[in-house]
């Protein structure tokens, strides 16, 4: 299997799951004096799908994170966009539609791996300046509470029987990182991804209500959202989370797809850019604010009611982690035979 951009391995979540446990009762430290800049002026943050998926998730997370720093700043609003899981808001910050000093956008593994292929149109990556990543997440597999899999070895049996049978869904097209988990599953099961079924959402919000109606047979999609669904009341099961170890703490219920059997992970980096042209001045601030609010105490205790857990990167260290990942991914999808532009 190809070698996916590196996380920090679960063993050290021991550490994490402490930091937490002790933060959750402490306040937040607020910062000092609040920056007469653009990081404290009204600002949003832009979803690049609709409601109710990662990019939302994200969002909310970035707006309590700068709450708790800035206690005196404008909320950060969320602005939907939806279109191409992200495609759309990025066409828009490249070409100058879409920006300005006061304008995030969230981002994920899934659109560097959209980037890495050319599929957010022929724009170079310098066309968007990378402000931090907030968390990690890692892929999941579930099914509607009904059906007749229970183990992750039944969804690869009926696989194997027969793949056109396997009704996929989750946010993203062909050649997202949604796409990727089931054709990676489908491609371990011994059946050549091709002949998969999967059907596209305009985000992983959508795709769990199709697989609420049964629309769909199995979800691939993101372990938070998946989790903040079930806690919704949406009637799932999860079967397998693409994790290197079992998730810390109340999650530990849930198997890895590594421990039955099926040598499968996949980690999802959450985090924010924004527009190339931004005044440099307000680029600083935001990193700034954000550098700030990542190493607040308490961080960790506020990325796990999200379900996520802290990965903190900004400036070189970020700009680094980008393309390191896009050379990755460039490489998977060749592995996988799908088509690739020029950027």
């Amino acid at each position: 299997m190809p070698t996916l951009p590196d996380v920090p391995p679960l063993h050290r979540r021991q550490a994490l799951t402490a930091l937490a446990a002790f933060c959750a009762a402490a306040p937040w430290q607020a910062a000092g004096a609040a920056d007469a800049d653009a990081s404290s002026a009204p600002a949003e943050c832009v979803a690049p799908s609709r409601p109710g998926g990662g990019f939302d998730l994200t969002c909310g997370l970035a707006a309590q994170a700068l709450q708790a720093v800035r206690p005196g700043r404008a909320a950060l609003r969320t602005r939907y966009l939806p279109g191409g899981i992200g495609a759309v808001a990025f066409d828009q910050v490249a070409t100058g539609r879409l920006g300005g000093p006061g304008t995030l956008v969230a981002f994920s593994s899934g659109s560097l791996l959209n980037i890495a292929q050319g599929r957010f149109g022929p724009h170079p990556v310098s066309a968007v300046r990378w402000i931090a990543t907030l968390g990690t997440d890692y892929g999941v597999v579930a099914v509607p509470r009904s059906a007749p899999h229970q183990r992750l070895a039944d969804v690869v049996d009926a696989l194997r029987t027969d793949p056109a049978r396997v009704v996929f869904g989750a946010g993203g097209t062909l050649g997202s990182q949604d796409w990727m988990k089931a054709a990676l599953l489908t491609r371990a099961a011994g059946q050549d991804p091709k002949r998969m079924r999967f059907v596209a959402f305009e985000g992983g919000g959508e795709a769990l209500k199709a697989l609420a109606g049964e629309h769909i047979g199995v979800f691939t999609g993101d372990a938070a959202e998946a989790l903040q669904a079930q806690e919704r009341g949406v009637p799932l099961r999860i079967l397998a989370v693409l994790a290197p170890a079992r998730l810390p703490g109340a999650r530990a219920g849930l198997p890895t797809a590594r421990e039955q059997g099926v040598a499968l992970e996949w980690p999802t980096v959450r985090g924010l850019y924004m527009a190339a042209t931004a005044p440099e001045a307000a680029v600083r601030a935001w990193v700034a604010a954000f550098s700030e609010a990542l190493a607040a105490p308490g961080y960790a205790a506020l990325c796990s009611q999200y379900d996520l857990y802290p990965f903190a990167l900004t400036g070189a260290a970020l700009e680094a982690f980008v393309l390191h990942s896009l050379a990755g991914y460039r490489q998977l999808a060749q592995d996988l035979g799908l088509r690739t532009w020029a950027r």
